[in-house]
Parts: C-alpha cells; structure tokens; sequence
C-alpha cells in the first residue's frame, strides 16, 4: 500500500510539474536561506576563532586607562616575569602612525614601540638579522625590525639589514627584517615597524606605559596570571576602573555569544520563508483535493478506506516538500561554492546543516499537508461522486 501511495503521489507531481516546482520554490527558497545564512556565519565564526586562537591563548592584553596616577615605567613591567611565576614574558606597547623615508621613497606606516620580549609573546619569526635586545631598550637606540612588505614598500627588497630609514625625519639603522607573516584577524606584522619602546617615547611623547602584553607561562596558568596583574594594578591605582585586562578566552567566550545570537537570528528570518513555503503547499494541496473531488469519491467507492487516502495526500506533500528541500540543499552547495570563490574565503555546509535542513522540510511538507489531506479522507463519497 505505502508503494502504491507513493507512485501515484509521483505521478501526481510529474502530471502538474509546473506547479508542482511553484509549490516547492518556496521550500527552495527557504532552505537556500536557511543553509547559506547559517553556513556563513558557522565558517566566519571558526575562521574568527581560530585566528584568535593562533594569537595565543595564553597572552594578555592590558591597558591603562587613567592619568591620574603615577604611570608605569618600562622596568615595572619587565619585572612582572621574575615577580611572578604566573608569568613567562611581559612587554610595554606603543603604536603610533609614522611616515617612513627611503631615498625618495616614503610611505605610512605603523610603528610600534615595544621591548626584547614582544618576539616571544607573538611568536615573531625573522627572515634576517635580529630582533631588539636589552641594550636597544636602555641605550634609547635608533634601531629598527621592520616588517617584510614594509621592506619591500621602501627598499623594493626584503635584504635590508644595515640600511638606514627615515621614521618621521629621524634616522634609523634596520638590525632586523621579520618574516612574511600573513594576514591575520589582529592584522600583521607585515606593514610594521618595530622600535624600542624608551626611543618611541621619546618620538611620540609618551610619558609611562599605558599599555602592555603578557604571556603566560601556560594556559593553565592565564588565570593566575590575571589575577596577579590585577593585584598588581590595584595596589598600585587603588581602582578597578583604572585599567581593563583582555584575554583570549573572553573574547572567545564573547564571539561564540554574539555569532550564536546572530546565528539563531538569522535561522529565524530564513526560517519565516520556510512556513511561507508550507503555507504554499498547504493551499496548493487543498486546490489538488478540490480538483480530484471526483477521484477521491471513485476510490471510495471501490473500497479505498480514509486512512488510504490520508495517505496519499500526505505522502505527496511530503514528496514535494522533500525534493524542494534537496533541490534547496543542492544550490546552497552552489552559491556557498560561488561564493568562496568570489570572496577567496572557505564557506563550508556541514553535515549536520544539511541534515537538519532536509528534516525540517520533511516536517514542513508533513504539517502543512495534514490539513488537506484530513479533508480529502473525510469527503462523503456520495458528494464526491456528484462533483463535477
């Protein structure tokens, strides 16, 4: 009986395929919505992730937001890692926007003034030479790392070690050139020029360090880590709302927040264009019921009982609702392709996407059709037989 049902629901479909496929264009549309948004902001989401993950998860961002206290010095900080055993290195930041000068070559830049220890927080590699020491940092030296497309915007080549560079009008040895980094969620490194934290206050008057990174000696140990630095800054300015420490779980924590509201949103709104879709069904259904009236009463007649025809009715709104939802499945993978494509991106539709759409389909063509099949299964017959 299922077999049968299931053939004349086919035949059925093929018999009507014009508006059999605008019957299913709303289940196609609402499934694309609903695939695309989802599997965009799934891929986004794991793209951001990772990134931030690659920024360490052991690192801490802190920044000083008050003048009102004495400021911290450059050896306050770079005594954090023998202070505590939370934590492995600590490095003052700076960063400023400068014009760098090569023979009749300039351009903008950002420059970053900074101390030995920022290589080892983000794993700074370099391509040649070497990175700042101690005696840059207490000799207010006028050296400079610089970044590798930075090198190569200046000098037309990254083989600069020993060249000189003018950042803002002052001149500047380059003892070192980083390796090409890539481009990541934090930016890169690529376009930056690195100084001594104690030349750049001098350069761009910075008076104390007004904020800093730190590495734990693992990400076990962050949390300590954090409390030490906060124990720390409250001793020394007496307020919480003096500075604010950032770490990479909370940001991680934030995003999976926002990206599972956004998610959930946008589900939603696809979602709207999927009870459209059934809410099409079910009208065109009940057109299919009132115009095989006739059929309905003959296969009564001939001892088709209410349930065989309940059936029926249910199996084809199901069948179109589901082939709209493959259909739907089948161009999401399409445009999620073009997309990636057009926007050198990897847009992925998981397994799991793809499952929940089809059975949400299903559902659809199941709920929506009830209604006109319960009212072809209780069609009198006689009356049936009368229609025109």
């Amino acid at each position: 009986m299922m077999i049968q049902s299931f053939r004349m629901a086919f035949a059925s479909i093929l018999s009507n395929k014009m508006r059999s496929f605008l019957t299913m264009l709303g289940i196609i549309i609402g499934i694309m919505a609903v695939v695309v948004l989802v599997s965009i902001v799934s891929s986004t989401t794991e793209s951001v992730q990772g990134e931030l993950e690659s920024l360490g998860a052991d690192t801490l961002s802190v920044t000083v937001t008050t003048s009102r206290y004495q400021p911290l010095s450059v050896s306050d900080i770079a005594d954090l890692p023998e202070e505590y055993e939370s934590i492995a290195y600590a490095a003052p930041t700076t960063t400023q926007s400068a014009t760098l000068k090569s023979g009749d070559t300039s351009t903008t830049a950002t420059v970053t003034g900074t101390t030995a220890a920022y290589a080892d927080i983000n794993d700074l590699s370099l391509q040649s030479g070497r990175f700042l020491k101690s005696p840059d940092i207490d000799n207010n030296s006028a050296v400079a790392v610089v970044g590798y497309e930075a090198a190569e915007d200046l000098f037309g080549y990254t083989d600069i070690v020993g060249e000189t560079l003018s950042v803002d009008g002052r001149s500047f040895l380059v003892v070192g050139v980083l390796a090409d980094a890539g481009e990541t969620l934090a930016g890169s490194e690529n376009s930056t020029i690195i100084i001594p934290y104690t030349t750049a206050q001098r350069m761009f008057y910075v008076s104390g360090v007004t904020s800093f990174t730190l590495a734990a000696q693992s990400s076990e140990l962050v949390d300590a880590a954090e409390a030490d630095i906060t124990s720390i800054l409250m001793e020394r300015f007496g307020d919480e709302d003096a500075f604010s420490i950032m770490n990479q779980s909370t940001i991680l924590e934030s995003m999976d927040s926002i990206t599972d509201t956004m998610a959930m949103m946008l589900g939603g709104i696809a979602g709207i264009s999927l009870l459209v879709g059934g809410i099409g069904i079910m009208n065109i259904m009940l057109v299919s019921v009132a115009e095989r009236t006739r059929e309905i009463g003959i296969r009564k007649a001939i001892g088709a009982g209410r349930r065989r025809i309940l059936l029926q009715f249910l199996i084809e709104s199901l069948m179109v609702s589901t082939i709209g939802g493959l259909i739907g499945l089948g161009l999401s993978w399409v445009l999620l392709a073009i997309l990636s494509a057009a926007m050198g991106t990897s847009y992925t539709m998981s397994a799991g996407i793809s499952l929940l759409a089809v059975l949400f389909s299903m559902a659809i063509g199941i709920i929506f059709g009830i209604n006109p099949a319960n009212k072809a299964a209780k069609m009198p017959p006689i009356e049936a037989l009368r229609a025109e």
